[in-house]
């Protein structure tokens, strides 16, 4: 606030700070560079550019479908590719592309807990049994505390296996410019993505269960019309400590038919944001919609809402994928098959809430 020059001391102090800042700038891009370096493009001695480890395994990965194996040389160690039995283990980018790409379609699926382990995890819950539970009560001088307590439960995941499997004709080894990569990568991460998503938020009868599974639910008055004033009860089931990353989800129907409700002023009740994941909001929260919800019906579980923390998500076995040369060979294809080892459960209800047509 002084209108005056800085002194001495205050411009070597500043001159000090700023010489900090850059000296930070130039560690962060240190540190960037070395991230980068196993990625980057390398110059060699006769100045011709290298491929990156990458570019080596989707090189290797698409001569190895289109039948030029026979060519590759293997070395231990090297493009991550090892022959078995009538197939290859497929590059890990390659395999990480699909992962990555199920977690871009399936929003449920990256907002939910997960854990990659083998056997059977136990989640732990607590809560009051039987009237018992932990109590906070005034007291005086020389009076016993009564201990008192509540109960530790389990939830269990154990593991069930999924698999998917895609042909390509050997007809694509005279058409050079298709890319193998992409198709399996795309084609296999849609199929995958699609159940896995269904599977979350539906679930299967001793198998897999969606988070449609919460018991916290809030039974609608209709059968085949949503409002507005359900929306708001349905919302405020959820506790303020779970509402800072909550959203909803529902059916593209369901969606639409939302999108018209209004309010008493004929003002509708979502908010566009195109800032967001999706460019609306409803009730100050963004909306995902999926064709694997229910549609309006009679007693069907329209929408959630919460946290998708409080499903739990165990996966055993990563993806994992491999390339059939031989056993489609009378049909003149080659088959793309994958499997992965996975298990859900609703571990905290009480994060989620679900809107049940009457």
């Amino acid at each position: 606030t002084e209108n005056r020059a800085m002194t001495a001391e205050e411009q070597a102090s500043f001159d000090a700070i700023e010489k900090e800042i850059a000296d930070i700038d130039k560690t962060i891009e240190a540190e960037e560079r070395a991230a980068k370096a196993k990625n980057t493009k390398e110059t060699g001695d006769n100045g011709a550019e290298q491929e990156t480890q990458e570019e080596l395994e989707e090189r290797a990965f698409v001569k190895y479908v289109l039948g030029a194996a026979a060519g590759l040389e293997e070395r231990a160690g090297e493009l991550n590719l090892t022959m078995a039995n009538n197939g290859a283990i497929v590059p890990t980018s390659i395999a990480n592309k699909i992962i990555k790409k199920v977690k871009d379609i399936s929003p449920i699926l990256s907002r939910a807990t997960v854990y990659y382990m083998t056997g059977e995890l136990k989640v732990p819950v607590y809560g009051a049994s039987s009237g018992h539970d932990v109590k906070v009560a005034y007291s005086d001088d020389f009076t016993e505390l009564t201990a008192d307590a509540g109960k530790f439960t389990s939830v269990d995941l154990k593991g069930y296996l999924v698999g998917a499997l895609t042909l390509i004709g050997r007809k694509l080894k005279t058409n050079a410019m298709f890319n193998v990569t992409d198709f399996i990568v795309n084609y296999m991460a849609e199929e995958i993505a699609a159940f896995l998503e269904g599977e979350l938020l539906n679930g299967t009868t001793s198998k897999m269960e969606g988070a449609l599974s919460t018991t916290n639910e809030k039974t609608a008055a209709a059968a085949a019309a949503i409002t507005a004033d359900e929306l708001i009860d349905l919302q405020a089931q959820v506790k303020q400590a779970f509402q800072s990353d909550a959203c909803w989800i529902m059916h593209p129907e369901t969606f639409t038919a939302v999108k018209k409700l209004k309010d008493g002023q004929s003002r509708y009740l979502l908010q566009d944001d195109f800032s967001g994941e999706f460019p609306y909001r409803l009730l100050g929260k963004p909306i995902f919609v999926s064709d694997n919800m229910p549609k309006i019906a009679t007693g069907a579980k329209t929408v959630l809402y919460g946290d998708m923390s409080g499903l739990s998500v165990k996966i055993a076995e990563q993806l994992e994928i491999e390339v059939l040369r031989e056993k489609y060979a009378t049909q003149h294809a080659i088959g793309v098959v994958a499997w992965m080892e996975v298990d859900s459960k609703v571990t905290d209800s009480q994060r989620m809430a679900v809107l049940k047509m009457a």
